[in-house]
């Protein structure tokens, strides 16, 4: 391992001792396990959400779900983002303008009294299965880039290579390059990571591919397209309101993507044959 990876298996890799049977042969050995933690989210020193994590990147996914989630519209309306450790989990304390807070609490209001709720801060079916304006992607990508991207990606994955119980979310150009990598045990949480720095550094939503290491859900589909990504390959499938949202927003949903198969969902036209 590198620097930057001992630095990050230190904080997202914890070491059990366990037995082993192999062709009814027992012996005992250390294993690498994914660390979760819960990870609280506060907007202007008031508690949002609480959600189980990887510890790392946590700024990143602070911004990345303040947008997906619509908290915030862009990223100036962030002021600050302070991680604190604490003895039972991590608090991410973030600032945001009054008008984004004032917002925040009126549907925090508006959900007082109310349980049941199958998605974390919605009431109604409106809400839940919120519809975006028809995402602008002119580009074109080839097969042979989507499968070479999703074999890099497969090499940039140290958490992964360790423990083997993470997702990763990744965004590669149109010439092939992967710009960034994200893990986390939760796919929701990597893919959040990715959008949020990505965000930070301004990256045209346009101009590339989200590849993801799980199957494509819904709330997935949901954050790309709220935030004009237009291009989605997953290792894994789709689910059906996934594939629905994907066509109806302009997004290109790709699935069971592999070195010379993968079945497209929305959209296809896209996608440059070899």
């Amino acid at each position: 391992m590198n620097t930057e990876e001992l630095d990050l298996a230190s904080t997202v890799l914890e070491k059990l001792k366990v037995d082993r049977w192999k062709n009814f042969s027992h012996s005992t050995s250390e294993d690498l396990v994914a660390v979760e933690t819960p990870v609280a989210i506060e907007y202007n020193g008031i508690s949002h959400a609480v959600m189980l994590a990887s510890p790392a990147n946590l700024r990143d996914f602070a911004l990345g779900f303040s947008l997906t989630e619509g908290i915030i519209k862009h990223v100036d309306e962030m002021y600050d983002c302070e991680v604190v450790h604490q003895q039972d989990g991590i608090v991410v304390k973030a600032a945001i303008s009054s008008k984004r807070f004032v917002e925040l609490k009126d549907r925090r209001r508006n959900l007082t009294g109310r349980t049941g709720c199958g998605l974390c801060g919605v009431e109604t079916i409106e809400q839940a299965v919120r519809h975006h304006e028809p995402v602008v992607h002119r580009n074109l990508v080839s097969e042979a880039l989507l499968s070479q991207g999703m074999q890099k990606m497969q090499d940039l994955q140290p958490m992964h290579k360790s423990c083997g119980a993470t997702h990763a979310a990744a965004w590669m150009d149109l010439d092939g390059q992967i710009i960034c990598v994200r893990e986390d045990v939760g796919r929701h949480n990597a893919l959040d990571k990715l959008i949020g720095n990505l965000s930070y550094w301004g990256r045209d939503f346009s101009q590339g591919v989200a590849l993801i290491t799980s199957r494509a859900s819904y709330e997935m589909v949901q954050k790309c397209a709220a935030m004009g990504i237009g291009f989605i390959a997953a290792i894994s499938a789709p689910t059906s309101l996934a594939a629905r949202l994907a066509k109806d927003s302009g997004v290109t949903l790709v699935g069971y993507m592999r070195e010379q198969s993968y079945v497209a969902y929305s959209h296809p036209e896209r996608i440059v044959k070899e």
